[in-house]
């Protein structure tokens, strides 16, 4: 449980100075980076997606959320962890400013996927989940050292 914990503090202590550093960058207008990645200001008041799912109810599923993230430790810590931080990281700004900054963007994503906006909140949840996915496939448990 502490691996997870300390995972999951890195990657809400990450979210925060980016999201922190982001908002108050004298340059409000998007950046790119090799054509791949914009950066853009956005701010979420839905769920993911933009969802429009009330901010009272995306809370209170995301407590349980985080509690089965956290439960899924065992499979992987890592993914438990990223999983966890990522969560807690949304769930922060949520209940602090009523909504989430996003501020990705792949602008030649396909289909869709382009317009949407994320921050490292999300990838850190997409990562995890997808180690606890790896994870179950390996029998679910990690190797025991000696």
């Amino acid at each position: 449980v502490m691996t997870v914990c300390l995972i999951a503090a890195a990657v809400f202590a990450c979210a925060a100075m980016a999201r922190w550093y982001l908002d108050r960058s004298s340059r409000r207008d998007s950046r790119h980076f090799h054509s791949l990645v914009e950066l853009t200001a956005v701010w979420n008041r839905g769920a993911a997606f933009s969802l429009p799912i009330p901010r009272r109810v995306v809370e209170l599923c995301s407590i349980p959320a985080l509690l089965a993230a956290l439960a899924l430790g065992r499979r992987s810590r890592l993914g438990a962890g990223l999983m966890l931080g990522g969560g807690a990281a949304n769930l922060y700004e949520r209940r602090r400013h009523g909504r989430v900054y996003d501020y990705v963007r792949f602008p030649h994503a396909w289909g869709q996927w382009k317009r949407y906006v994320y921050n490292l909140a999300d990838f850190a949840i997409l990562l995890g989940a997808a180690a606890l996915v790896l994870s179950r496939g390996r029998g679910g448990k990690s190797p025991r050292r000696p």
